[in-house]
Formats: C-alpha cells, sequence, structure tokens
C-alpha cells in the first residue's frame, strides 16, 4: 500500500502483479473502498499489473472540504497514473467508479486500452436526490446511510446468507468520512453523461446486475445503445455485483480484457 499527494489531495493506493505486463486500474463505488476488489485483484494480479485505489473522500485517502465534480474524481485517475508511470491502461469501475470510467472515455481515450463499465449509468438518480443525501449526511453522519445500504447493495437472499460480508461492508460504509461522501453525492448530483458517452472510441464492457434498483438493466441497454460497439452482460445481482456473483463478474471480466 502507498499514498501519494494527487491534485492536492492524498490518495491511497494498492498495485499487485508485474508492472511490466498491461496495467488494470480499479474504481471503487459510492461508500465503499478499494478492499472491495479483493478478490477480483488477486485473480486479475496473475497476468496484470493491478492499481486500485480509494477515491477521495474513501477509505485511506483523504477527505477534502467538497463539493467534488466528476472531472476531479476523473483527473484523480489520470494523475495517479501519471504517478505510476503508466501511459495506458485497462479501467474497471462500479457505480461512481463506472461514472468516472465513462468520464475518461470521453475526455481521455487515449489513457484507455478497454473500458469495463459495471453497475453503472449516464446519469445515476438524480440532482435533487444527490443533493438531499449529501445534506442529510453533513447534518446526521453516516448511520442511516449505512443502516439502509444492504437493501441498494445486495438482494434480500444473498443478505441472509452472508451477513458477515454484508457487515463488513456496512462497516466500512460507517466509516466513511460524512464530508468525503457528500461530497462525491455532490459530485454525482452534477454529472449527466447521456449526450456525451457516443464519444466513447474505446472497447467497452457494460455489466448489469439483473436485480440491480440502483443503476438497472435499463441503464445498461441505454449505455450500450450509446457507445459504439460496447458489450452488455448480466449477472444474477443487485449493485454490487462483483460481491454477489464473484465468479461470473471475474470470468467475463478476464474474457473481455483478453479480448
Amino acid at each position: 500500500m502507498a499514498t501519494a499527494i494527487i491534485n492536492g489531495t492524498q490518495l491511497h493506493y494498492r498495485c499487485q502483479g508485474d508492472p511490466a505486463k498491461p496495467t488494470v486500474v480499479l474504481s471503487n463505488s459510492l461508500g465503499t473502498d478499494m478492499s472491495m476488489w479483493d478478490d477480483l485483484a488477486y485473480g486479475l494480479a496473475q497476468r496484470f499489473h493491478v492499481l486500485r485505489y480509494d477515491t477521495r473522500g474513501h477509505g485511506a485517502s483523504s477527505s477534502p472540504p467538497g463539493p467534488y465534480t466528476l472531472d476531479l474524481l476523473g483527473q484523480d485517475v489520470l494523475a495517479l497514473l501519471d504517478k505510476v508511470g503508466v501511459g495506458r491502461a485497462h479501467f474497471i469501475g462500479l457505480s461512481m467508479g463506472g461514472a468516472i470510467g465513462q468520464w475518461l472515455g470521453v475526455h481521455a481515450p487515449e489513457r484507455l486500452e478497454r473500458l469495463v463499465l459495471a453497475n453503472t449509468a449516464a446519469r445515476i438518480g438524480s440532482a435533487e436526490g444527490w443533493r438531499a443525501r449529501a445534506a442529510a449526511v453533513r447534518a446526521g453522519g453516516m448511520e442511516d446511510i449505512a443502516a439502509g445500504s444492504p437493501g441498494r447493495w445486495f438482494t434480500p437472499v444473498f443478505a441472509a446468507a452472508q451477513a458477515e460480508l454484508v457487515g463488513a461492508m456496512q462497516a466500512t460504509l460507517r466509516a466513511t468520512d460524512p464530508e468525503g461522501y457528500a461530497a462525491c453525492c455532490d459530485a454525482l448530483a452534477a454529472t449527466d453523461l447521456r449526450e456525451a458517452i457516443g464519444g466513447i472510441p474505446v472497447p467497452t464492457l457494460i455489466i448489469a446486475g439483473t436485480f440491480d434498483p440502483v443503476t438497472t438493466v435499463e441503464d445498461a441497454r441505454f449505455m450500450q445503445r450509446a457507445i459504439p460497439g460496447a458489450l452488455l452482460a448480466g449477472l444474477p445481482a443487485s449493485h454490487l455485483s462483483n460481491l454477489e456473483a464473484p465468479e461470473p463478474f471475474a470470468e467475463t471480466v478476464q474474457a473481455f480484457l483478453r479480448g
């Protein structure tokens, strides 16, 4: 594990695997940290150089006062790639990480090899909803958000069967800095990529959870129609499909990255 000052903020990151091999960047969802990628990172590191990081406001990265913007979150990735000496990389982002991936595909496609957009949308939720959540977290902290997270993240059957995993994810969410979380909500409130993603020129895979109430299958279909040549894979999972369906998620990603 390492830290670097990126765009004036300390970002926490980790590299695994042979740096001579192609790099894969993993970007976490809102309210999680890089540990959400533990299993996938281990598998990918057998074939790739894996770079994962805690988005600003999350995990062990710093939480400067917001609001943040998607431009800023995307520029963080580019500066981190520069820091570790990587010119081009595959990018896998889930939910908020997938929004960052779309930004990179639009604004910095020359830095990407292949792009995986998991459980995300060109417009996630509504601006009003994100602003209300940011205000609630700034006023009352993370407890209410954490209490309701299993219903957003997992199917009821999975949540009941995997109580330890669900509890660990809730603990991570509770430990997230409220200002960092709220500032990322500000970024999502201002994000609408529906008219921009048609300009993404890199090979793109979209992964949807068939039971995802947050970023739906229809959201995924919209992105597939908009992004030239994009592929779509549906997995039997809710919002955190990499955790609820880890084996098919990994197999789908590995096959796509191998071309």
